[in-house]
């Protein structure tokens, strides 16, 4: 399966009845950074995060004979709340597998949108194989990134970017499976090949990093992180985002968690965003000293769909346990 520019832009027509075209403002970062600094605001998507993009695409691309057998998928949460979001404004029954390692947050906001939902053992894997085992009895498996419609979805927030801003240097992205990250690069380098694109993800568990890194796709060992979102790794049968993300991504960041609990303070107290630890990777990365910006740069903040407990604890400066880990200021 191959992805091409039309793919993006009939995208772009398909989900606008779902999606929304999310704004491009300017961080108070830009100052300290020496660039002009600007965030695009995935987290005011109707499921606050990029995730109902590809959604909507795939599931409004599919025939009436497999809508009427219900869809399945699997997720960290987002995916997860933007199909069911998405299926629920079609009409469509759909059940959601998540692993143990889902925020509570995540899944019931998933239950509320009416969607089916099955806990699945502890890794994302796990859940993976419960998914295929569902769609092996006739419902449609409506992939998390690996899917042509998924990252043409993902893609069109390239189309927004450069429709306000053509004149743009560098594209910093959450990565993880790289759904987003793979599609917008892919479009970005067809639209401008001179942009430098991004990719940003967490210390550990990084599955498209070890893939990029060692030629393909191999498995993580699974770990609590602020950036649950960004979680698991890209499958052995990868299809198409690890081609994207290899081919297209000029380089991938990792951060810690320090990094990424900080991030999540500095873009509430500076930008006055609220955004879970996925969606601050890319100011983790900045903060931390290992981007080196030049020129007009946009930032993808990806979700805000966080525990606001936890959230609250983050702002007060206070410790979290992370699995075996600590997590303070």
């Amino acid at each position: 399966m191959s992805l091409n520019l039309r793919d993006v832009r009939a995208a772009h027509k398909r989900i606008r009845h779902i999606s929304v075209a999310t704004p491009l403002i300017p961080s108070m970062l830009s100052g300290q950074t020496g660039c002009e600094l600007l965030l695009k605001l995935e987290t005011t998507q109707p499921t606050r995060a990029f995730k109902i993009r590809g959604a909507a695409n795939a599931i409004g691309s599919l025939t009436d004979e497999q809508k009427s057998r219900g869809i399945v998928c699997c997720s960290t949460g987002n995916h997860g709340r933007a199909v069911a979001f998405a299926a629920k404004q079609l009409g469509i029954a759909a059940t959601v597998c998540l692993s143990e390692l889902v925020p509570e947050a995540k899944a019931g906001a998933i239950e509320e949108l009416g969607a089916n939902v099955r806990r699945v053992a502890h890794t994302q894997e796990d859940a993976a194989l419960e998914t295929k085992r569902i769609a092996a009895g006739g419902v449609t498996e409506i992939s998390a990134f690996d899917d042509v419609e998924v990252v043409a979805g993902q893609a069109t927030i390239t189309l927004e970017l450069f429709e306000r801003r053509p004149d743009l240097q560098n594209i910093i992205i959450p990565l993880s499976g790289g759904g987003l990250a793979g599609g917008m690069a892919f479009a970005a380098k067809q639209m401008q090949p001179r942009v430098r694109v991004v990719g940003v993800s967490m210390e550990r568990g990084a599955g498209m990093y070890e893939a990029v890194r060692a030629g393909k796709p191999v498995e993580v060992e699974e770990y609590p992180s602020l950036a649950d979102a960004l979680g698991g790794g890209i499958g052995a049968d990868n299809r198409i985002t690890f081609d994207l993300c290899r081919k297209y991504l000029d380089d991938i960041v990792l951060v810690s968690e320090k990094e990424i609990y900080n991030a999540m303070r500095v873009a509430f107290q500076q930008d006055g965003i609220v955004t879970e630890g996925a969606g601050a990777v890319c100011h983790a990365a900045l903060l931390a000293g290992k981007l080196k910006l030049e020129g007009a740069t946009a930032f993808v903040v990806s979700g805000a769909n966080v525990d606001m407990k936890m959230f609250q604890k983050i702002i007060n400066g206070e410790t979290l346990r992370l699995g075996d880990v600590e997590v303070g200021p």
